[in-house]
Parts: structure tokens; sequence; C-alpha cells
């Protein structure tokens, strides 16, 4: 049992080539507390020939706070099929890993979708419920987070909901309410700066919230954003602790929340996933000891 607070977790995007055993090498040579693994790497390491009890036995010693993610959550009809498979194969996988979280997006994930709705009113992308109204944004998603939750109950393993900072149902208030109309203790949400910042959500929001809402925490930062449809790999891409947020202000507002669960280095820094990754490993972690004051 992981009691220990302020947990560091290291996340896979900062080693984004890397293979799973090289991250959880990078996390323990340098002092991680934790994984945040991304599911793609799972699933290459079982395709290559590697077994299940191979997996487990892997990770038995790596506390893995959550593995991501699962897409578009609001998908419909035929979509929603597609949905309900991803979610119960990555729900498999979190039981292996030992996870106990599950991270879930709202979408439509692909930016290009929303620009082409507000430039034409139609996209050949995949558009989720753009052109919907709030209320059937709201009642749909709601309605598939609880089926999500309902299934992920069965595997032992919680919901961390992150809203894309693009997407419809994108700011705090919005995501809280979708929390509230699920009705279902085993979904909780992600607070990312970067998608807190380009939503026009501010730090002094984060610190008036519930901390018992809040799974995990991802420390990252941005380039300046002019506002309209942010492109995250534009303005992410930047080494944290470099672009223009106050990430002493952020992780301030989430700790006067009461909150001291876990925090993640999510990199979306081009130039940082192709040097070392120890190197890059190391000075996350400097920055998050010294953000998050252990």
């Amino acid at each position: 049992m992981h009691t220990q607070n302020n947990i560091l977790a290291l996340h896979s995007t900062v080693a984004k080539h890397s293979t799973l055993a090289m991250d959880i090498d990078i996390a323990k040579t340098v002092g991680f507390d934790a994984l945040e693994i991304y599911s793609g790497k799972l699933e290459a390491y079982l395709q290559a020939g590697h077994s299940e009890s191979e997996l487990k036995a892997l990770l038995s010693n790596t506390h893995v706070t959550g593995i991501g993610y699962l897409r578009d959550i609001e998908r419909q009809g035929a979509e929603r099929d597609d949905l309900l498979k991803e979610a119960e194969r990555l729900f498999q996988l979190a039981n292996l890993a030992g996870a106990k979280g599950v991270q879930v997006l709202t979408g439509p994930i692909n930016v290009q979708a929303v620009i082409d709705w507000q430039q034409h009113g139609a996209s050949a992308y995949y558009s989720g419920l753009l052109g919907h109204d709030e209320a059937e944004q709201f009642a749909l998603t709601a309605h598939n987070l609880a089926l999500l939750a309902d299934l992920a109950k069965q595997y032992d393993v919680l919901l961390y909901l992150e809203a894309l900072s693009w997407t419809p149902l994108n700011t705090l208030a919005h995501q809280l309410q979708l929390i509230d109309r699920t009705e279902r203790s085993n979904v909780k949400m992600v607070i990312d700066y970067w998608h807190c910042f380009t939503s026009g959500v501010r730090p002094e929001d984060i610190a008036r919230m519930n901390k018992d809402v809040i799974y995990g925490v991802h420390v990252c930062d941005s380039l300046p954003f002019a506002g309209g449809i942010p492109n995250e790999e534009i303005l992410r891409d930047i080494p944290t602790g470099s672009g223009i947020l106050n990430l002493a202000e952020w992780t301030d507002a989430v700790k006067a929340t009461g909150y001291d669960g876990w925090w993640s280095c999510e990199l979306f820094c081009k130039k940082q996933q192709q040097q070392n990754s120890y190197e890059v490993a190391k000075e996350l972690k400097a920055l998050l000891v010294s953000l998050v004051g252990r």
C-alpha cells in the first residue's frame, strides 16, 4: 500500500521514444517514486512476444499511478462500441500493470476537427459532439462516462478525466459538472496546468476545489497563447520551466486544496525527447522537488 504523500511520477512522454523497460530504469535511476505509463508502451512489450506474467514481473517493484489514455469519451453509435472495447483493453492493462487509474480524454482529440468546424461547420475528421448544444454535450458525455466508470469498477480501476482545452467541455467548471452528473465515486480528474491555462482556468479557480476530486497533477508549461483554438503540438513544445507559466503559482494553488497525491511531469518538448532521457528526467525531478517541496 502506498501511503507516501506527494509522490513524484515519471511520465512516459519524458522518454517518449524509449521502451517500457527503459522507462522503469530511468525512474529508478533518477529516483522517481512512480511511473505514469502511456499504454502504447505496455502494448508494445506484449506484442513483442512477452507474456502477461512477464509484464507483471517487470513492473512488480514499480508504483504505477495510472496509464493513459482513452480518447474521445463522448463517442456515439458504432463508435461507442469501439470506445467500450478500447476501454476494456485499457482496464485490463491497468490491472496487469498494477495501476489504480486510467486517464480518459474528451474529444475530438484531433484539433484540426475543431478548426474545421469553426471555419466551415463540418470536418472530414472525427468531430465528436461539435455542433451539438451544451446540454446535449453534457448529457451524452456524462452517460458515456458513467458506462465507462461501471466497466472500470469491474477491474478495480478509477477514471481520471482530462478535458482537452480545444474540445467543447474544456473548463474546470465543465469537468466538475461532468463528474457530478456521472454520479460515480470512481471518476476523478487530473489537473493539467497547460489545459487549464489554455481553457481560461486560473490558479485561484483550482485553489477553491475539493481536493478529493483531484486524482493527479500534470506539471507542464506553455509558450505564449494569444487566444483562439490552442494547438498543443506548437504551444507545448518547450522545456518545462522555460515557458510562460508560473509553475510555483499553479503548484501552490493545487496545494492550497490540501491535495498531497501524485505529481507527474508530462513532456511535449521535441528537443528534449531526443536528448539523453536520464538527464532530462533528472532536471524534471529537481524541478518537481523544488515546486512540490518534498
